[in-house]
């Protein structure tokens, strides 16, 4: 720094303590300059914080949009041309429905319609993204540009005023140490910062038309978007609607279970005798209340086939498993038998076994 340039800052400096500390009074500015300067402040706060908030709503999720803005920094360092783009809500929900669909198969109502969807949501994504990209060429990068231009030539101007009136007040206490040509320019380059700064803010103010344009510019891009996306919903309505008529139309498919396989009589008594037992036995009503008969040896015994295991929960209830063949004594009612086996007698349900021999009427 040359000695003029460190005496100029030290005036400044001076001046600025003086003020600050001692209450000294320096040149004020007229009450039109400072409602300039009060108009400018809040448009170019306004520029600054409508271009932070219109990010966010084209990109709301702010993890997403921070690796945005990372890979699109890396890219321009690679020299990449395309950066890649934000992903869209709609675009990841339409890929979990379409995998989802496909694995299901298209054939099915339900799965076919979830591609069906899913690829409308995919289509909206797109719309999407073409929205991005109208409202960043349209609006965000113009007043981009007023940003960066305009507002830092206000925030230049004004700042090299203040400094200049520091310069200009510090020499004017000392008028008589100071040499009068140095006091001339000082006022000079006051009075030329002054009208830099109010040319500066007066361009921002009167070019309000072109921030106007650019909102009309992102209206029309919200109208495309939204006019494109209803276009889609309702082609996929109508999809739908055909999809739930038919399937109204379609008669029902009634359940049929598989018939029981017929048990082999020439197997042995105590093996399976090739039957297959359904996965669950069914259930059985309580216990009847009975005189238990004596049991009664015949020589046709009747004789039934245990379907599935049975355990006894109460007194004078008969336990067995599957496969067992239980000698039938009489029925105590039309939900309960009773049989032995194995030296044991007792009661059990008739829908656990397969009579093979039926008891005489």
């Amino acid at each position: 720094m040359s000695v003029a340039g460190f005496k100029k800052q030290f005036y400044k400096a001076s001046q600025m303590v003086s003020e600050k500390v001692g209450g000294a009074e320096g040149t004020k500015l007229d009450e039109d300059f400072k409602d300039l300067e009060r108009r400018a402040d809040v448009t170019s706060r306004a520029v600054v914080e409508v271009i932070s908030k219109t990010s966010e709503y084209l990109q709301p999720n702010p993890a997403s949009r921070a690796k945005l803005t990372m890979l699109n920094t890396v890219s321009k360092m690679r020299g990449q041309v395309r950066s890649p783009g934000y992903p869209q809500a709609e675009g990841l929900l339409g890929e979990c429905m379409v995998k989802y669909g496909r694995d299901m198969g298209e054939d099915t109502n339900f799965g076919g319609a979830l591609v069906d969807v899913g690829e409308s949501m995919k289509r909206l994504a797109e719309v999407k993204d073409s929205l991005d990209i109208d409202v960043k060429q349209n609006f965000i990068d113009p007043l981009q540009a007023v940003a960066e231009k305009d507002i830092k030539d206000i925030q230049h101007h004004l700042k090299k005023l203040e400094g200049r009136r520091l310069d200009y007040d510090y020499k004017k206490k000392r008028q008589g140490k100071i040499p009068d040509e140095e006091m001339r320019q000082a006022l000079e380059k006051f009075h030329e910062s002054r009208e830099l700064a109010e040319s500066s803010m007066h361009n921002l103010l009167e070019t309000d038309v072109e921030q106007v344009s650019q909102l009309c510019a992102l209206v029309e891009s919200q109208l495309q978007y939204h006019k494109q996306a209803v276009q889609v919903l309702e082609d996929l309505s109508d999809k739908l609607r055909e999809r739930v008529s038919e399937a109204q139309s379609r008669p029902r498919r009634e359940y049929t279970p598989k018939p029981k396989p017929v048990f082999d009589y020439s197997e042995s008594e105590s093996s399976n005798g090739g039957y297959t037992p359904a996965s669950s036995p069914p259930a059985y009503s309580s216990v009847p209340n009975f005189h238990r008969p004596s049991l009664k040896k015949r020589r046709s015994e009747p004789c039934a086939k245990a379907l599935y295991d049975f355990e006894p929960e109460n007194p004078g209830e008969l336990g067995f498993r599957e496969g067992d063949v239980i000698t039938l004594t009489t029925r105590i009612d039309e939900n309960w038998l009773e049989g032995t086996l194995r030296g044991q007698s007792g009661f059990f349900p008739d829908n656990y076994v397969e009579v093979m021999v039926p008891l005489p009427h």
